[in-house]
Parts: C-alpha cells; structure tokens; sequence
C-alpha cells in the first residue's frame, strides 16, 4: 500500500522528455514509432492534442514549464544560456512551500548550473555543458564506472542530424543513468511527505546515440517520409527562419540520412519509453503507483525534415505540438476518466494542473490555467526571438496564424481539415472557398495577434493596428566550424570559463 501517513495528498511525478513532438506516439496513430509505455498511460489518463510548447526552445520553454508563466513574463523568448531564473514561484518551491520532498533528476537546464530552482536537491545531466564550469552528476557516474571524459567521444554533436549507435555499455547510456538515479531517489523518499519527483530525460535530442540494441528495433523496417506543404516548395520564396533553416549544412540530409535520422530518432525514444516502464514498475512495487499523478510532455519537438527543415524554433506542429498525457491518482480530486482531448493547452498549464490535483494552492502571479478544472482559453499566444528570425503564433483550436515580422509573412493553417499543414490557406486566391475562408479567420486572429505583440514589446511591428514587419534581409550561411555544439573529451575537466569566454562560446559555436 502507499504511504499511509502522507494523507490524502498525491505523489506528483513529472517527466519531461526533450525534442519530442506530440505525433510520435503509437496511440496518436504513428505509424512507425514504438510506445508501449506511454500508449498505456494515455489509455489510463488523459491525452491532450492540442498541446503546445508557447517558446518551442529548451530554456525559454523550461522557464515556462517551471513558472508557469510566459515568456514575456519570465523575460527569456531567445535562449538565454546565462540569465539567472527570474524571482518567480517555481513549481518545485511551491511544492516544497506545501511540505512536498522535491527531488529532480537530469536535465534543468539553468543557470547557474547548480541552482536547484526549489528542488530539495537535483541529481543534474547537462548535457556536457562543461564551459560553465560544473562536473554534473551524469560525467561523474561515468567517471566513477571507468568512463571519465568519453561521453562525446562518439562524435556526434548535440545539434546534427547524423547518428551511430552508443559506443559504450547500455547502462551508461544518459537515459539508463536518468532512469536509475530517479529509481533509487524514489526508494529513498521519506515515507511521511509526499513527494514531488521531476525526471527529465535530455533525448531524443540529438545527438543521435541510440544503444545498438534499439536501433535494430527499426533497422529494416519502412520508414515514414518527411512532407513537405506545397508551400514549402520553393525555397526562395519561404519565411527567412526556414531559409536559412534549409541553408544551415547540419539540416541538409538526402533521403538515406534522413531515414537512418528518423529511425535512430525514433530509437532514442522507444529507449526512453521502454525506460519509464521502469519507473513505473518501482511506484507499484513501492506501493505507490496508485497514489501518485503522472505527467509527461516535452519542451518542444522536431522538424525531423518535415517541410525540408530540422530541430525546433518553430511554430509548426512537429516542432511547437508537444505530448501531454495526465493520469491521475486514485484518491479524492486527483483520479481523471481516460480520454483524447482537445483542449488547448500550454506549458504555462502544467503548473496550476499539477499543483491544483494536488490539492495545493495555485501563486496568484501563474498565467497558466488548470487542464482538468478550468474553463478552455480561446485561444494560445506563442513567440520566439526578437529579430529577424522571430516568429509569432496564434492558435484558436482550429485555425493556426504563423506570423513572421521579417518580410511581413502570415500563414494560415486549418489544423482540423489539414494536421500536417501542407496548405497555407493565406495563399490561396482571394476569389477561392480557401481564400475567402482564409480573410475571415485572419481579420479575426489577425486583431488578437495585434494586442498580444503590443503587450509582448513588438510595437515596431504594428502601425495604426495593422501588421508592418521588418525587411526581409538577405540570408547566407556561414561555415561551420564548430559543428553546431559538438563536444570533446571531458577528461581531465576543462577550465572554468569567465563570462567574457562564455559569450565567446555561445556566440560562436551556437550551442544548445
């Protein structure tokens, strides 16, 4: 049985995924992907579909996911590497603040480094973010087991599309090693408070490092094609984001890279799947299964070639429409019906969602609304950058408006009739059922879009109410040196960095 003197307050557990877009789970009707896990937790709780990442990048979505408030709030739609969190309530705080343990493992993804942002204590993967001058816990097991430094030394970067399987023992993979430390967190747990545990597993997020084991799950087997929208067609003529998307050497794959992406892309995610039936396993053999709220989601997802683009920092629903599944817990307030949801919902969200089926009081100052007890919003507002890359979302539920200030570009999806978004209804002729269909959807997103960057700080944008951009400049690739985040040997630690050479690196290299 489950604790017997935590009361009637749930355990909360949280896992978060990176690169993970919302179609790659079997019970969403992929056909190719392998979800056993996650597609029996969709069948016990629920699963929405209109889930978003409001900033679809790993910082600014994190910020969000552990605020609950938007990126204009918590200052960072870009990817601020060295700004500190923003003197918010954190998710883990206010669990803390409630009399919850919280305990995360993996990737935060903050800075600096070791700030635990309400955690009790944080077991920390970052990814081999050596520059900033923290050993985390993930290079310390490896140096423990032998491993010292060789993490990278397969040679595949954070940021490319190239892959090859693990070259060191299964168990020293970063999802087994996530997976271990939150198993024995959890066995760990002081048995009179109930608990708040957030396990973030850093893949599918490149690089592209499956054990062997998991890439012979889909070696030989048929491999879904990207698509690409008719829209999408003629490179010259995209948004500058996508452009120069197309143009970066890391994304250009011809059809067998792009086979051999997608199928140790969907490797590393069946290895995580596969990982949290380990996690649930121990909640029941620890009794706890039944008493404790479960949530998964991603910060964003990716491209993974669809419309001839890669990765995130994008508004279209491979990249910005992430998983969000709920189950519930068998006590009073916290149990929810299996069903697919609609509603529209947000990052900001799972913050109020999670405190509130907790039974824990919302801060006043959280933008997010609760999944399970609030009224649906009319709409989600999304941004990323502030120059010339920028894009902007709004989302109704139906209709999605991507607009892009460079150039002055609006696009128009009918998600309902067209999920893969392969027609921009704000191309088609105005004299044209689509074309008509489209004026009337974007006079009316249009005027919400207009007030929600006028609030965001987009005022050189909007002239008189109406949507006035910014050139459209030329876009050329530079070279890439760095290989987009690729990193070296770890062993012994690099030197500690000061803040002049980390603008240096990040300004550089772009790494993520």
């Amino acid at each position: 049985m489950a604790d017997s003197n935590t009361g009637q307050r749930p355990n909360v557990l949280l896992i978060t995924t990176d690169h993970w877009p919302a179609a790659l789970l079997g019970c969403a009707g992929h056909p190719v992907i392998q979800t056993p896990t996650l597609d029996a937790l969709a069948a016990s709780g629920v699963r929405f579909t209109n889930a978003y990442s409001e900033c679809p990048v790993c910082i600014p979505a994190r910020r969000t996911l552990m605020t609950g408030v938007s990126p204009r709030t918590h200052g960072d739609r870009n990817f601020a590497e060295t700004m500190p969190m923003p003197p918010l309530p954190t998710l883990a705080g206010t669990f803390a603040g409630a009399g919850y343990q919280t305990y995360a493992v993996g990737k935060l993804h903050v800075y600096p480094q070791r700030n635990r942002i309400g955690f009790h204590d944080v077991i920390l993967d970052e990814e081999g973010r050596a520059q900033y001058g923290v050993t985390d816990d993930y290079e310390l097991f490896l140096g423990d087991g032998g491993y010292a430094g060789q993490q990278f030394l397969h040679g595949m970067s954070n940021n490319r599309y190239v892959s090859r399987p693990w070259h060191l023992p299964e168990h020293t993979h970063a999802t087994n090693w996530a997976t271990a430390a939150m198993v024995r967190t959890i066995k760990r747990r002081d048995p009179t408070r109930p608990a708040f545990w957030y396990l973030s597993y850093r893949h599918p997020h490149p690089p592209l490092v499956p054990p062997a084991a998991y890439l012979d799950l889909y070696r030989g087997q048929p491999v879904d094609e990207p698509y690409c929208g008719s829209w999408a067609a003629a490179p010259e003529r995209l948004p500058l984001p996508l452009r120069a998307a197309r143009l970066r050497e890391e994304y250009v794959a011809a059809p067998e890279r792009t086979a051999a992406a997608r199928r140790a892309f969907y490797a590393l995610c069946t290895h995580v799947d596969h990982q949290i039936s380990v996690i649930l396993g121990t909640l029941r053999e620890e009794g706890l299964l039944d008493h404790t709220v479960i949530c998964f989601t991603a910060d964003h997802g990716d491209m993974l070639g669809n419309h001839g683009v890669w990765a995130k920092r994008l508004f279209y629903e491979s990249s910005a429409n992430v998983p969000l599944l709920l189950v519930g817990a068998d006590t009073d307030g916290a149990r929810l019906e299996p069903r697919v949801s609609p509603r529209l919902t947000g990052l900001a969200d799972v913050m109020p969602t999670l405190l509130g089926m907790a039974g824990t009081a919302v801060p006043r100052n959280v933008e997010g609304t609760s999944a399970v007890t609030a009224a649906a919003r009319p709409w989600l507002y999304g941004e990323i950058g502030d120059d010339q890359f920028a894009g902007r979302m709004l989302h109704d539920g139906r209709y999605k408006l991507i607009y892009y200030p460079a150039g002055n570009r609006l696009q128009i999806f009918d998600l309902q009739a067209d999920p893969h978004e392969l027609n921009d209804l704000a191309a088609a002729p105005a004299d044209t059922p689509a074309g008509a269909e489209a004026a009337a959807v974007l006079e009316r997103l249009q005027l919400v879009l207009v007030g929600e960057l006028l609030e965001s700080g987009d005022r050189a944008w909007v002239r008189d109410r109406e949507l006035v951009g910014m050139p459209d400049p030329v876009y050329r690739a530079g070279p890439n040196k760095g290989l987009s985040g690729q990193r070296g040997g770890h062993w012994p630690p690099p030197p500690r960095t000061d803040q002049q050479q980390i603008q240096w690196f990040t300004g550089t290299t772009g790494a993520t």
